[in-house]
């Protein structure tokens, strides 16, 4: 069964698009919770995003201050990519460990990887089908302002600091427009589900 790729910009639906997968029964590998976990206390990596970035990036308790480091990377290209030069490679690691244990419990999962930066870090894997959520700048700077409590130039800042609309539908074998209401989002989910399970 299939390996899928799925991505999308900040506040594009993407997450919403995993869950209604999930719903189906596919397997949900979740790069940004993977993210989380190599950037543990005491893990190598947090030390050494302390080493590039200073001891401001840590909280109190030794855990990484996602928000300081955000304002220290978001917006400057070059730090942006000495972080992900630090993170990728762990994450790329634990989340082949997934699939492949996701594949040996069962051979016939549909298994998702739900990964925001699939353009700047994986573009070139070996994806059976690259599922990409696709919704107006416009409409995902509102999201962020709106649903998580973002500044329109910190929004913006995020946004710009990713791939852009036309590098990620470059990549796209199915597009999921996220843009209208949540029935049409549901119902094209539903029809990548029955393309996914009738070509099993």
């Amino acid at each position: 069964m299939p390996l899928l790729a799925l991505t999308g910009g900040i506040a594009s639906g993407k997450s919403t698009i995993a869950a209604l997968l999930a719903d189906h029964g596919a397997v949900i590998v979740d790069a940004d919770a993977i993210v989380r976990e190599v950037q543990s206390p005491g893990s190598p990596v947090l030390d050494e995003i302390a080493g590039a970035f200073g001891g401001d990036v840590l909280r109190s308790d030794g855990s990484l201050d996602r928000a300081a480091l955000g304002t220290l990377v978001f917006g400057h290209p070059e730090r942006l990519a000495r972080l992900n030069a630090l993170v990728h490679p762990a994450v790329r690691a634990e989340s082949q460990r997934r699939f492949e244990a996701a594949f040996a419990a069962d051979p016939a999962a549909v298994v998702v990887y739900d990964v925001p930066l699939l353009a700047e870090a994986r573009a070139g894997d070996a994806w059976d089908l690259v599922v990409v959520a696709d919704s107006p700048t416009e409409l995902r700077v509102r999201r962020l302002v709106e649903n998580r409590g973002l500044t329109e130039a910190d929004a913006r800042a995020r946004i710009g600091s990713q791939a852009s609309d036309e590098e990620r539908r470059a990549l796209a074998d199915v597009v999921i427009d996220t843009a209208t209401d949540m029935d049409a989002t549901r119902r094209q989910v539903d029809e990548l589900w029955e393309r996914l399970t009738r070509s099993a």
